[in-house]
C-alpha cells in the first residue's frame, strides 16, 4: 500500500505505506483512510517531526549500526516537511489517501 500526499503548492509526495504511516502518527493524524492538513496544524506538525527526528538521531548514537545505511526518519520526512511548509507559508492544505 502507498499514500500519496498532495497539494497545490508541491508536487505530489509517495511514500510507502510504514514510512507514511509513521509520519501520520509522528504529527497526530490518524493514518487510516484519507485526510487532511489544514495550514494551522502544519507548524506544529513540522515541530512533531524535528522532534521525532532528533529523538531517532540520539538513540541511534547510543546504538549499534544495525540499520547499515538505511534512510532514517530525517531522509523520509524532509520531502514532507518542506511540502508543509511551502503549503503553510500559502495558507493551502495537504490532503492524503491510499
Amino acid at each position: 500500500m502507498l499514500y500519496k500526499f498532495k497539494s497545490k503548492n508541491a508536487g505530489d509526495l509517495i511514500m510507502l505505506e510504514p514510512h507514511g504511516r509513521h509520519i501520520l502518527e509522528v504529527i497526530g493524524k490518524d493514518p487510516d483512510g484519507p485526510g487532511i492538513i489544514l495550514p494551522e496544524q502544519m507548524l506544529p506538525a513540522i515541530a512533531a517531526l524535528d522532534a521525532a527526528i532528533k529523538l531517532e538521531e540520539s538513540a541511534d548514537v547510543d546504538a549499534d549500526p544495525a540499520h547499515g545505511d538505511a534512510p532514517g526518519l530525517r531522509q523520509r520526512a524532509m520531502p514532507f516537511i518542506d511540502m508543509l511548509r511551502r503549503n503553510q507559508a500559502a495558507g493551502t492544505d495537504v490532503v492524503w489517501g491510499t
